[in-house]
């Protein structure tokens, strides 16, 4: 390759290696002549073209064998000397094309400007903007809460604090693991709000964090009550729960009459119920015993979702003493009674204790694990004493059943939520709440015993009742749909003896969402009536289209009874105020 030029050339060539770009390779003492003052021609083929740069005195930056080449133009001094003062020879003046970067930098920050415009135009747009569709729906399930009468003994409303947080920005954090021990960093923030979550659980419910612990991070309170199972024990051990026909949940394991297994308590382990008495309608305690010592089971379930009365933890305690049983209540019907020392206390006589979070305690949706830690003191007569003493290992079996075990990160936002429920259930104001629906409940059942109607048990301790509906003639599934018409919701469920599984004789009736919205006892004598008039356009509506859902349900469109039932009860609910949206 001929590099040669005219001596007369000015131009001068140095060359950079790649590790020392602004390090100058010089040949000779005088600088090498390769050009003159036109454009170079392209040195090597295929390699590069050379770049030069705008304006007078510019570099020209090409590679040559590898090696990135600039080709230095002499710099004229400003007051017009020609002599060789005013040269420079540094490829990186300070002083390069200084108009240039001026534009690119003008043009990088539009550039930086459209960027954030279009995150503006995706993240920021309200939800009527962005999905006209879901916030139609949205807005209908606002409306039908306002105007409806809520007497499902599961749901309540929550306050404006807990939906500001649920909706937050603690959404976008992952955090698996524990506070301190996360798979993922930054998340500092994050532990300082779940340890917060853990101290107000404690405090709510009057433990010593000595001798409890919790877990805050289920996303149910039955995700709760398997990932207990699966850290406390094997495949195919053995549970034992009140059957959900006498009131019990399926997650304390349940199999139908022809032996289907219908929850992954059952799936997993061996499970065994027991019921509840069928003229009385409470637990035989002494047919449980029975069972139990037959049975043997590992772990024994008090609690349930459908059972109106108190339950004996003592006696609870001694039978799973006797049997080697470890004693689980899921308290997440009472929680709230529990919290407001309302009602007896699992934590007196329990080993681990679940709940939901949303129920009466009038929180977010999720699951809560309470478990013993520290020495055992507890003989096997249920007794406490001194002797025989052994740490609980409860505390890292079940958190490992939680993660990794049964799920993976918790939900941040959910675990805010809660500790501003579990602040609120602390107070005096929720005590009071508390009482309010015990008596609104009581109220309510004492309207319905007056008015014939039939109530399990004969009435309720707590929270909710059971009406057997067969007395009238009537199904659960009937009623829930007659109601339903009428803007009451309510829920079917079985009574202990008809074929709950086809057709649930009887309805749960709760009182903790309407006297979260203000419902005082005289406002349940109101509810009472609404519900007997429900029952007479059941009646007719069966007499007129008979018991084909399909017919019957064409029966409720456009009645005249249902309508004017509807209205009313309308009317009756949005005098009340909907907490988060009552202005």
């Amino acid at each position: 390759m001929d590099l040669s030029r005219p001596a007369s050339s000015d131009l001068s060539l140095g060359l950079h290696s790649h590790a020392h770009a602004h390090a100058r390779v010089h040949a000779a003492a005088a600088p090498l002549r390769l050009f003159d003052d036109a454009k170079p021609e392209r040195l090597v083929a295929g390699e590069a073209d050379a770049e030069r740069d705008d304006g007078d005195g510019g570099d020209q930056h090409f590679s040559l064998l590898g090696h990135s080449l600039c080709v230095k133009r002499p710099r004229r001094a400003v007051n017009g000397g020609g002599g060789g003062g005013g040269e420079t020879s540094s490829c990186s003046s300070p002083a390069l094309r200084p108009a240039k970067r001026q534009a690119a930098g003008e043009d990088s920050g539009a550039d930086l400007e459209t960027r954030r415009a279009a995150v503006r135009s995706w993240g920021n747009q309200s939800l009527a903007e962005a999905d006209p569709d879901v916030h139609a729906l949205m807005e209908q399930e606002l409306s039908r809460q306002v105007r409806g009468i809520e007497l499902i003994a599961s749901e309540n409303f929550v306050c404006r604090a807990v939906l500001d947080a649920l909706g937050s920005h603690l959404t976008n954090k992952y955090s698996e693991g524990a506070p301190g021990a996360r798979y993922y960093g930054g998340n500092q923030h994050i532990d300082a709000i779940e340890r917060l979550c853990h101290e107000r659980a404690l405090t709510a419910f009057g433990l010593d964090p000595a001798c409890w612990g919790v877990n805050v991070q289920p996303y149910s309170c039955t995700s709760a009550n398997l990932a207990v199972y699966t850290g406390l024990l094997q495949p195919k051990d053995r549970i034992m729960g009140l059957e959900p026909p006498s009131g019990g949940h399926v997650s304390h394991g349940y199999y139908t009459p022809s032996g289907k297994k219908v929850s992954g308590a059952s799936i997993f382990f061996e499970s065994m119920s027991y019921k509840v008495n069928p003229q009385t309608g409470y637990i035989d305690y002494d047919k449980l015993e029975e069972r139990a010592m037959d049975f043997h089971p590992k772990i024994l379930i008090c609690g349930g979702s459908s059972y109106p009365r108190e339950w004996d933890f003592a006696r609870m305690r001694l039978i799973a003493d006797k049997c080697g049983a470890v004693l689980l209540c899921d308290m997440a019907h009472i929680s709230g009674l529990v919290a407001a020392k309302e009602c007896r206390s699992p934590f007196d006589y329990c080993d681990v204790v679940t709940s939901t979070t949303h129920k009466n305690l009038r929180g977010p949706r999720g699951g809560i694990i309470f478990f013993r830690k520290g020495k055992n003191l507890r003989k096997r007569a249920g007794s406490f004493s001194q002797g025989d003493e052994n740490e609980y290992d409860f505390e890292d079996r079940i958190n490992f059943g939680v993660f990794p075990s049964m799920q993976g990160g918790p939900h941040n936002n959910h675990i805010a939520a809660l500790a501003i429920t579990l602040k609120q259930v602390a107070t005096p104001e929720y005590k009071a709440y508390i009482q309010q629906v015990k008596k609104n409940a009581q109220a309510l059942a004492s309207a319905l015993l007056r008015r014939k109607c039939r109530l399990v048990t004969g009435g309720t301790d707590n929270h909710l009742i059971l009406w057997d509906l067969r007395t009238l003639g009537l199904t659960g599934k009937i009623f829930e749909k007659v109601c339903e018409a009428c803007h009451i919701s309510i829920n079917k469920t079985p009574i202990y003896g008809d074929n709950g599984s086809i057709s649930p004789g009887g309805v749960r009736i709760g009182t903790p969402a309407m006297t979260t919205r203000g419902c005082l006892e005289e406002d349940f004598e109101s509810i009472a009536d609404f519900l007997i008039r429900a029952t007479q356009i059941a009646s007719n509506v069966l007499k007129e289209h008979g018991k084909v859902q399909k017919e019957f349900l064409r029966g409720l469109m456009n009645n005249k009874d249902v309508m004017e039932l509807r209205n009313q009860v309308e009317a009756f609910a949005s005098q009340f105020a909907m907490p988060g949206f009552d202005v």
